[in-house]
């Protein structure tokens, strides 16, 4: 395996499925049905496990803490298992085969549904590439978020990924092939594209990926949780997906086609030019993260260079993964305003820090099991609570030293009005795939074809 075609692979995060793209110009039905690798994903089948909801009193509700407490007992356990299939591509490279395996329990009131998820995991992986100071470049750099590897295919650097989970539900049954597919449903394998930007048009091939419907009608709930951020405000990210403008649209743009779109985002028209993308709304929810990261103009032996580097930092603070946005509105975060050639920030108070004195901010050991310094700085900000359709989840995470329990509810039916939400007031039962993500960015084991029974 080649570095080549890992780097060619790796694209925005596809969440709960094979993260790579098919576009096929001439489909343009509801019924479209994805032309699937059958050597590496799993046959269609009905169901392979139940997920028994428990019909629980209101006054036996759980508490949102991340913790088992008794009243689970009323749930029957779900032990299954994801594992990281092989995309075909050399995407999930270093992660195929990888298997982990999950407890779930679920159960609901007269208002809401409940879930609890607990798997082993021996690392706590919060950390999303943080900065550190190459001392050889001088330049600031980011680990990586997933694993490297060299030409020869040997691992170069393990992933400075968060450890993540997610669920996909049918929206209102609107999903051609979800009973059966579930997550792979809006799986889209990597296929030839059509350039419009040649003359004539040519068939180009494509090693990207994405997440998107197959229909203007089909509509998945996406649950996404990022656990080293969404529970700092005891959430769990309620997202969706859509066709993404549909096969006019997806088989020009290159595997760029992206149907996963924040709660509240609508379609508002389409871009005029290549790569004639449709158009959303702004996010409702301006909360949540945002990248801690600039760039600087330097001058390098007579030539202009831009460079990356960190935004805010927090002076001698030591093993932190994000910055607070309340720490940047007390000023306990500087913002850092100038750069030098030699890596030293100048922060907004004047002082300075210099990356060079001893190694609080370099790779304390560049090999693949390597740490950083204990001053490397976070690479996003939190800048609040998510807020609108996206709030919908109250969640809470408990890292017990050898694994994860994750702890959520959310209403049987939302106030959504825009089709984003499934509505579970039916007491129907309904299929769904799920992910875990292991300190990686967009590799993932995967489990589809689950079924969620309600206990009546």
């Amino acid at each position: 395996m080649k570095t080549k075609s890992l780097k060619t692979a790796v694209t925005t995060l596809g969440v709960v499925g094979v993260t790579v793209m098919l576009v096929v110009a001439s489909c343009t039905k509801t019924n479209q049905t994805l032309d699937l690798p059958k050597t590496s994903l799993p046959p269609e089948v009905t169901n392979q496990a139940n997920l028994i909801c428990a019909k629980i009193d209101p006054s036996a509700a759980p508490t949102i803490d991340g913790q088992a407490e008794s009243v689970w007992d009323n749930a029957t356990k779900l032990n299954t298992t994801t594992q990281v299939p092989d995309a075909g591509n050399g995407m999930f490279y270093g992660y195929i085969g990888t298997q982990y395996p999950v407890t779930l329990r679920s159960m609901y009131d007269g208002t809401s549904i409940y879930f609890l998820a607990e798997y082993a995991d021996q690392n706590k992986s919060v950390q999303v590439s943080p900065w550190y100071f190459d001392s050889k470049t001088k330049r600031w750099a980011q680990e990586p978020s997933a694993k490297t590897f060299d030409v020869n295919g040997n691992l170069t650097r393990e992933g400075w990924g968060e450890d993540k989970l997610a669920f996909l539900w049918n929206i209102d049954n609107s999903v051609t092939k979800f009973a059966t597919q579930t997550c792979y449903a809006s799986c889209h394998m990597f296929q030839p594209y059509l350039d419009p930007t040649t003359t004539p048009a040519t068939m180009k091939a494509n090693q990207s990926a994405n997440h998107y419907t197959n229909g203007s009608n089909e509509k998945i709930d996406m649950w996404w949780l990022k656990i080293g951020r969404d529970p700092l405000f005891n959430q769990f990210s309620d997202e969706y997906q859509d066709w993404a403008g549909g096969p006019s649209i997806t088989s020009l743009v290159g595997g760029s086609g992206n149907g996963r779109h924040q709660d509240d985002q609508v379609v508002t028209g389409s871009s005029t030019s290549y790569p004639y993308a449709p158009a959303y709304s702004s996010n409702v929810s301006t909360t949540g993260t945002s990248n801690n990261t600039q760039n600087f103009t330097l001058t390098v032996s007579g030539k202009t260079v831009v460079v990356s580097a960190p935004k805010y930092i927090v002076p001698n603070k030591t093993d932190y993964y994000y910055i607070a946005q309340a720490d940047i509105t007390a000023g306990t975060a500087k913002l850092i305003t100038k750069l030098d050639t030699m890596g030293v920030l100048t922060l907004a108070d004047n002082t300075t820090v210099d990356p060079n004195v001893g190694t609080d901010y370099q790779r304390l050991d560049a090999t693949p099991t390597g740490l950083d310094g204990a001053k490397i700085i976070p690479s996003y900000i939190s800048v609040g609570a998510l807020t609108a359709g996206r709030a919908d989840i109250s969640c809470q995470v408990n890292y017990t030293g050898s694994g994860w329990t994750i702890e959520w509810k959310r209403l049987l039916k939302t106030p959504d009005t825009k089709k984003q939400d499934i509505d579970f007031t039916s007491l129907d039962d309904q299929p769904f795939g799920m992910a875990i993500f292991n300190k990686s960015n967009y590799q993932h084991g995967i489990k589809p074809n689950l079924l969620l029974k309600f206990q009546k």
